[in-house]
């Protein structure tokens, strides 16, 4: 269910449309607690479905290999039975406690009291780190320089030059070696940043004659008509300068993220990171409780699975605050099944 503009009471607010976010709203369905969900995209999915939507996802328990936007579909479908309202488009500006409970205020105007509020807005905001072209706007409207990869099919029988040295960069690398025409991995070292695997793989590629690779070079200009692109000029530290043919110029920098409103909340912060009990993922505020990418603790992993494993932490240690006095019987859902199903 989607809507705008509304005044609602919830058991649970989650902050966050992203897979960990909608894990969390199946976990707190299965111990009867309703939720409202709130993001800043239009759409569900968080970055899995604004930034790799075709991208494979391989560290998912039971899925060899899922791609983000299918893993974004089975995960709504798998919270569908609770209803959770979404309201998307918008962004929560506004916290206060209010009754021991906690009131949120969107920028759309909507106002939600909720018992409790999982935070789960990976990282906050997030936008691409630009390489600093000259001519980059021009080349960005058209579409000649991006910086996520919506549809593999648009890049097939085009020159790709893919710049970053992380998983983004060789994951696409070798996704789009299959469609491309040509694919070109700019980085200033022989060494990767991504999985071992995955580095292993392009290598193999690389020697397979399935991938140039340009090093150690980096980013130095772009030529075209400042639309249209037709190359990108590479450089050495030592001043050395090649331009490489290309269609697309794919820069993987990483993404530069800003908490928001987030960070004037009176959280215990840690380097853009909201700090939690392990145990329970509860903030510095009672009933405030953060999972995914946004949370941190000792021995914290930034992974999908690990998300998921707190978003279930996190409804259980809920539950006593929506249901004081109420004794919380574990059951398996092999046990108990799904409501309605």
């Amino acid at each position: 269910m989607r809507s705008s503009g509304v005044t609602v009471e919830t058991d649970v607010a989650v902050i966050g449309a992203g897979p960990v976010g909608l894990f969390a709203v199946f976990e707190c369905g299965m111990l009867r607690m309703r939720c409202v969900v709130v993001d800043a995209l239009d759409a569900i999915g968080g970055q899995c479905s604004a930034l790799y939507p075709e991208k494979p996802i391989f560290d998912i328990p039971a899925h060899p290999q899922i791609e983000g936007a299918a893993l974004i579909e089975r995960l709504e479908a798998q919270a569908a039975p609770f209803t959770p309202l979404y309201l998307l488009g918008r962004r929560v500006e506004r916290l206060r406690e209010l009754g021991g409970e906690w009131e949120l205020g969107t920028s759309a105007g909507d106002v939600i009291r909720a018992k409790a509020v999982i935070l789960a807005a990976g990282a906050g905001a997030f936008g691409p780190n630009r390489p600093p072209l000259e001519g980059l706007p021009g080349y960005e409207a058209s579409g000649a320089v991006r910086y996520l990869v919506a549809r593999r099919e648009e890049f097939r029988g085009k020159r790709v030059v893919i710049a970053g040295g992380g998983d983004s960069a060789v994951d696409w690398a070798l996704s789009l070696k299959e469609v491309a025409a040509k694919v070109t991995v700019v980085h200033r070292r022989p060494k990767f940043r991504a999985a071992p695997e995955s580095a292993a793989r392009l290598d193999a590629a690389a020697a397979r004659g399935e991938v140039e690779m340009a090093i150690p070079y980096q980013l130095h200009g772009l030529e075209g008509d400042g639309t249209r692109l037709t190359g990108v000029v590479l450089s050495t530290l030592k001043g050395e300068v090649k331009t490489v043919p290309a269609d697309h110029l794919l820069p993987f920098y990483g993404l530069s993220m800003e908490l928001g409103p987030i960070a004037d909340w009176g959280l215990g912060l840690d380097r853009s990171h909201v700090t939690v009990q392990p145990a329970t993922c509860e903030t510095s505020l009672p009933g405030i409780h953060a999972i995914g990418d946004i949370a941190t603790y000792p021995g914290k992993l930034k992974l999908i699975l690990q998300g998921f494993s707190e978003a279930a932490m996190a409804a259980h240690a809920i539950h006593p605050r929506v249901f004081p006095g109420e004794a919380l019987h574990f059951e398996y859902s092999t046990s108990k099944g799904v409501p309605g199903g």
